[in-house]
């Protein structure tokens, strides 16, 4: 197929991208490569898929120096008709929209910057998608939308009607936005709600990334209330296996869905939810314990409360994507984090 990624400078569509690439996937990469995070790492990232960042010009597609099919281009959501030109020349058979504006603590602050990209930037997507064709669509959303519910595992099935930041506010956003248009257009639109992604290249304003800087230049880190926490860590191979799956298997409507008892996970147009997670959640004081066995020191710990817009814990009930897919996860806590600090050792030169 040909693809477009969105956001391959990132974190999860860097590793997407390149799985499609080395499977044979004809995959165009899209990012704005804003300056939420360090542009460095994203510009490493870029140039691990052959792409040179002075080669890079704005709206301008790039071919790939190592991968003959892989093309980058730079290019920001809210730029709708050069959104239109891009998918009138390439004719995308699915697209795969992981570019966005991340992170809760950053939304309390910057609400702007997720309404520009996260919902504008997500229209822009399905307009695109509308006029040219594109019937495969399959768009990150995240464990966040799941909010004040504390009924756990977190099921797609449950309502989401209460999120706790606007970043997750947006997400829930887009799969409404998703969903009326696999009604109006028929097209094929699979939501991913997405469960602590950690591993290599990972994003360095996440835990893992913090914690193992700090640990390795024996700094505190800051643990929030108290360690009670814990997150459904989920690594990055496992998380890339998930949505080639899902682009693979675009949704169809599903015959068995009732009007009158409305699942939200489905529909009766080709739309359909998804928990991309590991199913098995792990405390925040083991996930520093392994830190600290990967890394060979201690850590020091400086407890502080909750913080705002942050929930106690997550869960993910992934038996609907298995069954749909066949997803199983793979990478276990320790391996993960170890295969991470190799990673970061390596990055860093230590």
């Amino acid at each position: 197929m040909k693809i477009l990624v969105t956001g391959t400078a990132g974190f999860i569509g860097f590793h997407v991208a390149s799985r499609l690439i080395e499977r044979g996937d004809e995959v165009v990469g899209l990012d704005n490569i804003n300056e939420y995070y360090d542009v460095a790492l994203k510009f490493a990232r870029l140039k691990a898929s052959g792409i040179e960042k002075n080669d890079i010009e704005h709206c301008k597609l790039k071919a790939s120096k190592k991968y003959g099919n892989y093309s980058f281009v730079r290019m920001d959501l809210s730029e709708k008709e050069n959104m239109l030109v891009l998918f009138d020349k390439e004719r995308f058979d699915a697209v795969c929209h992981l570019a966005a504006q991340a992170g809760v603590r950053y939304s309390l602050e910057h609400p702007q910057a997720y309404v520009d990209s996260n919902i504008t930037g997500f229209l822009n997507v399905l307009e695109a998608c509308r006029y040219h064709g594109v019937m495969n669509l399959s768009f990150a959303s995240t464990s966040s939308v799941y909010g004040l519910n504390h009924r756990q595992p977190f099921s797609t099935h449950a309502g989401v009607d209460h999120p706790v930041s606007l970043y997750a506010a947006t997400k829930k956003g887009n799969e409404l936005m998703a969903h009326t248009y696999s009604h109006l257009f028929g097209i094929k639109t699979s939501g991913m709600r997405f469960f602590t992604v950690y591993g290599s290249w990972g994003r360095p304003d996440m835990a893992l990334f913090l914690f193992t800087r700090a640990i390795l230049e024996d700094k505190p880190i800051d643990v929030f209330n108290n360690g009670e926490m814990s997150r459904d860590f989920t690594y990055i191979d496992d998380i890339a296996e998930g949505v080639v799956r899902i682009i693979d298997h675009p949704a169809e409507p599903d015959p068995a869905w009732d009007p009158d008892a409305p699942d939200p996970a489905a529909s009766s147009a080709p739309y359909r939810v998804y928990n991309l997670g590991n199913g098995s959640p792990v405390r925040l004081l083991d996930f520093i314990r392994a830190i600290e066995n990967a890394t060979g020191k201690k850590a020091k710990m400086n407890f502080l409360p909750m913080q705002p817009a942050d929930v106690v814990s997550t869960h993910a009930d992934t038996r609907e994507l298995k069954k749909a897919v066949g997803y199983e996860p793979r990478v276990d806590i320790q391996t993960g984090i170890k295969r991470f600090v190799d990673w970061y050792r390596e990055y860093h030169g230590i």
